[in-house]
């Protein structure tokens, strides 16, 4: 699966559903406020423009939403690794015998 967009999916098809969950609902929030954030910046611009208003800051929106994503991306990275592990350590090496 692709983890740079969906973060969670792969580690719910490894069959570790709580932390796939868990890293699918934190991407999906942190998404939620990165446009959230787009949505108050394009607002704020309008009305700069048209109304001559002043502007209203929404970075800490933006900010939230990317570090929120973020995370879920490095617990998709830790999880992913932790099933990798796992799955050597179960699987015996399938080395061809040596020759003497």
């Amino acid at each position: 699966m692709n983890q740079l967009a969906t973060p969670g999916l792969g580690s719910v098809m490894a069959g570790r559903r709580v932390a796939g969950t868990g890293q699918l609902l934190l991407a999906v929030a942190g998404f939620v406020l990165v446009i959230g954030w787009f949505g108050l910046t394009a607002s704020n611009t309008y009305n700069q423009i048209v109304n001559d208003a002043e502007p209203r800051p929404a970075g800490w929106l933006g900010e939230a939403g990317g570090v929120s994503f973020m995370g879920a991306w490095v617990w998709a990275w830790v999880t992913s690794f932790q099933i990798l592990r796992c799955v050597q350590e179960k699987e015996p090496t399938r080395l061809p015998p040596r020759l003497s």
